[in-house]
């Protein structure tokens, strides 16, 4: 047995027969501490079945009260360095956009999750997390709803501020046409296997796997660019290498659904600024998580530091992409 260390979430072993090689591997994912009150295991379960009849994931063999079993995927955990290489950012661009054009089953409900999942974490903070008086004033004098820009080491806002800032956002957010597709939602390099040999990605874990906006699935890979360990956004793709690879996702998003793949230089403008605004929604998104885990996760793991981070980019670049519109690209 091998136990893979790069999770902040589950616990991964793998089973070998005879050596550690990879043919005669399965993989063993035990789920972290109270995981259950914020993912839904047996969505997970049906997403694996989902990517699998698709060709887009691992065959499950079983999954128990704690974990799942399911089969091994050849290649290696992706680089973070490499998800600047074309050849390799291209790769995953087209995976993602023939995992978006995946149909549901006739009947099968496709509204978007993320409002749902936000609004569940901030349920959950507001039973678990307690402040004292003097941290709550000190939180709100640093971070004013309509003007925080950063927000200071020691701080994270308060369940009030967050509540109306998921509100805000929400409202910003539904006047932007992204449509719902099958995403994976949490596409860090961690969750890509890079097969060289065969020159193909594939993605891996689908605790938040759903349907959800499109330009989310995408901005949130965009963030993870910047890190977990040591978030660092000055490792934010450039608008070149964004541009880029989103006409490989609208080619192979086009192919898939049947669609003539040439793309126009309009499309690549708009899904970008929808892509710049879900992003903001990303960081939201995961700075609440974080903030449920440190109150959680046995992992040792700083997610205080991480719900930071990841917050405080999203203040300071609220108002900029807020603004931001396709025509102030063009002219």
């Amino acid at each position: 047995m091998k136990t893979f260390t790069e999770g902040i979430t589950n616990q991964l072993i793998g089973c070998y027969v005879g050596s550690l090689q990879e043919p005669g591997c399965v993989l063993v994912r035990l789920y972290g501490r109270m995981t259950e009150l914020y993912v839904n295991r047996d969505r997970e379960v049906e997403m694996f079945q989902v990517f699998q009849a698709h060709g887009c994931g691992p065959e499950i063999y079983c999954s128990f009260q704690n974990g799942i079993c399911y089969e091994f995927v050849r290649g290696n955990v992706l680089e973070d360095e490499l998800l600047r290489q074309p050849s390799i950012y291209r790769l995953i661009a087209a995976e993602m956009g023939k995992i978006h054009s995946i149909q549901p089953k006739r009947g099968q409900p496709t509204e978007p999750q993320l409002w749902t999942k936000m609004s569940h974490f901030l349920t959950l903070m507001k039973s678990s997390i307690t402040r004292n008086p003097a941290e709550q004033a000190c939180t709100k004098r640093a971070c004013d709803v309509s003007g925080c820009s950063s927000l200071p080491l020691r701080e994270v806002p308060s369940y009030e501020v967050l509540l109306e800032e998921m509100e805000s956002l929400k409202r910003h957010l539904s006047q932007t046409d992204s449509p719902t597709v099958l995403c994976h939602n949490d596409l860090l390099t961690k969750n890509i296997i890079y097969n060289c040999q065969e020159g193909s990605v594939k993605f891996i874990d689908y605790e938040y796997a759903d349907y959800n906006y499109q330009a989310f699935d995408i901005g949130n890979h965009f963030n993870e660019f910047a890190g977990v360990t040591d978030v660092d956004y000055s490792l934010y793709p450039s608008r070149e290498l964004q541009r880029d690879w989103l006409t490989a996702y609208l080619e192979s998003y086009k192919r898939s659904t049947g669609h003539n793949v040439t793309v126009s230089d309009e499309e690549v403008t708009k899904l970008y600024v929808q892509v710049c605004k879900f992003s903001l929604a990303s960081n939201f998104f995961w700075g609440l998580w974080a903030i449920l885990q440190s109150r959680f996760s046995s992992i040792d793991f700083d997610f205080q530091r991480y719900a930071k981070a990841r917050l405080s980019y999203y203040f300071e670049k609220k108002e900029e992409y807020f603004e931001l519109t396709p025509s102030q690209l063009t002219n």
